[in-house]
This record gives C-alpha cells, structure tokens and sequence, in this order.
C-alpha cells in the first residue's frame, strides 16, 4: 500500500494496486497549477484508489471542461486530477507521496510549452504536445 496527503494532513489517501510510471508535464495548466516548472502524475486506477477527507476540507477546480483538479482548500496541496471521459483512472500528484512508490518518471509532455528556465530532462521521452494515449 503506498499513502499519501496534503500539507496539513486533513486530506489523506491510500493507493492499494499497482501503479504506473510517473509522467511529467510541462504544460502552462499544469505549472500554474502546481506552482513549479512541471507536474509528476502518477496513474491510479480508480478502484485502486481511496480518497480520505474527514474535514471536508477537498474542493473541485475544473480547469478545463471535463478535467478536474482536486485540491485541498485548508493547505492548498494539489491531490489528484480526474477526467471525466476517463473514470477509470485518477493522477496522483506524485509529491504528496509519503513514499517511494517504488517508479520513476518514464515520459515527459508538453516540452514545447517548458518553463524556459527549468531544464527538459534529455533522457526521458518527450512529447512536444499532450502524452500519447
């Protein structure tokens, strides 16, 4: 089982499958959305996956239409993102990991829209545009 939160610990989550290698992106979504030069996603599937928020503390941001990011509104820690076209599967953000998952990042999307001021890891894959399906 791999456990993971937010900064102020009111929303918790526990991953009880196995999970895919974590992706990067670059997008500009995504860097502001995270508040870096990337976002590290770790694929869930859904069952997979238990959301625990006791406060009630989870809101819902949907950022574009059909995809939603959801955050904690106590600390502001980005949790997971969903698309609604894809109920199967969530995205983990993978910083609020307690820990190692055990991957490691295996694609990175987006470079084209890379932070001018963070490098592109050159030995990963990179997709100028979305990661492929």
């Amino acid at each position: 089982m791999i456990t993971g939160g937010c900064l102020c610990g009111g929303v918790r989550y526990a991953i009880r499958g196995p999970v895919d290698e974590i992706q990067l992106c670059h997008c500009r979504s995504c860097r502001k959305a995270q508040g870096g030069p990337l976002a590290s996603n770790l694929p869930v599937a859904t069952r997979d996956f238990e959301l625990h928020d006791e406060a009630g503390l989870l809101r819902d941001y949907e950022s574009s239409p059909g995809k939603h990011r959801l955050f904690c509104s106590g600390c502001g820690s980005p949790i997971i993102s969903r698309h609604d076209d894809r109920p199967e599967a969530v995205r983990v953000r993978a910083g609020t990991l307690d820990q190692d998952p055990g991957v490691r990042p295996a694609q990175q999307a987006f470079v084209a829209d890379a932070a001018p001021w963070w490098p592109v890891d050159p030995e990963l894959p990179a997709h100028a545009g979305p990661r492929p399906e």
